[in-house]
């Protein structure tokens, strides 16, 4: 008889974190607290993911990576800024503790880690659980919570490092990507897209300043019908005219309808879905890449269901 020879095992989607995550705190009460990792990673036992998964512990960033994406001022600001003990605010939202800037580079080193795996073929995809997440932090500034733009470092290493022509960064988070909207407005290599309510923080977005930036803000109260219209009009087409090689996600949770911190109606079902989709455009042009790391979601809960459904369709897709 002819012999048939096996199917080969799909390859594994990568879960990255480290402890460092853990211990950035920026005081009571904050929203943007270790709980968040937590309630991941509580959900992803519970729902029996978490077997599916390959666990990698993040590696720091290096000074050369960040470069890519900030500039050496702000990095030496942020170093100096740094405490031996207690706080220091940035701004009203955001703040340092001792350990901030080891879980910072830690961030954004599991994102170059994604990176390089899926792009060497050990990992299909990736989800980052990290924080402080990085998507409102400028090349200059640090703000809303973010310190290192991770999403933003790791697409600029995905270019620079492993040769791509056309990556693209997809942001659902509730609030609009400002920093890596700073980053990558203009460079015809990066095309990102992107939903969030308007008007809220940052007060931006509401308008393309380059040909490569696809915002679509929606107001206060919208759901699955308007998310989803825009996602399958707006959204896919240009992705697939883009064709990107890798597909980097930005992935916030916080437009759930639960969520305290803002006024969109999206369901766990949201984040499947549009997950779903993505994986469809990633096998159709990317090899099935896709590297996604944490944004927002601030109630716990939601959070946790939601970061599961997500990672669930990047087992599976």
């Amino acid at each position: 008889m002819p012999r048939v020879d096996p199917e080969p095992a799909p390859l594994p989607t990568a879960y990255i974190t480290h402890p460092a995550c853990m211990k950035h705190e920026m005081g009571p009460y904050h929203p943007e607290c270790p709980d968040r990792l937590a309630a991941i990673n509580d959900r992803l036992i519970a729902s029996g993911l978490d077997v599916y998964l390959r666990h990698y512990e993040a590696p720091p960033v290096t000074r050369e990576q960040l470069l890519r994406v900030h500039s050496a001022v702000y990095l030496s600001e942020i170093e100096h800024a740094s405490p031996s003990e207690g706080l220091h605010f940035l701004d009203p939202d955001t703040a340092l503790n001792p350990h901030s800037l080891e879980a910072a580079r830690c961030a954004a080193g599991a994102v170059v880690l994604a990176t390089d795996l899926v792009m060497r073929g050990e990992c299909r995809r990736a989800f980052c659980a990290v924080r402080p997440p990085g998507h409102h932090a400028e090349r200059r500034r640090a703000m809303g919570f973010c310190l290192y733009n991770n999403v933003a470092v790791g697409a600029m290493h995905a270019l620079d490092r492993h040769g791509l022509d056309r990556v693209a960064v997809i942001d659902f988070d509730v609030h609009h990507g400002n920093g890596t909207e700073d980053v990558f407005s203009g460079d015809e290599r990066v095309l990102m897209v992107s939903t969030f309510q308007h008007p809220l923080y940052p007060y931006s977005g509401a308008d393309n300043p380059a040909p490569n930036m696809v915002n679509v803000p929606l107001p206060e109260g919208a759901g699955s019908i308007e998310f989803r219209e825009v996602v399958r009009e707006i959204w896919l087409p240009a992705l697939e005219a883009f064709r990107p090689q890798l597909l980097f996600v930005s992935a916030g949770f916080d437009a759930h309808r639960e969520d305290p911190l803002a006024g969109l109606r999206l369901v766990e079902g949201d984040y499947a879905w549009v997950t779903r989709e993505l994986c469809h455009v990633a096998g159709k042009h990317a090899h099935g890449r896709i590297v996604s790391t944490l944004e927002g979601g601030y109630a716990l809960s939601a959070l946790g269901r939601s970061a599961a459904e997500h990672v669930k369709e990047l087992v599976a897709g």
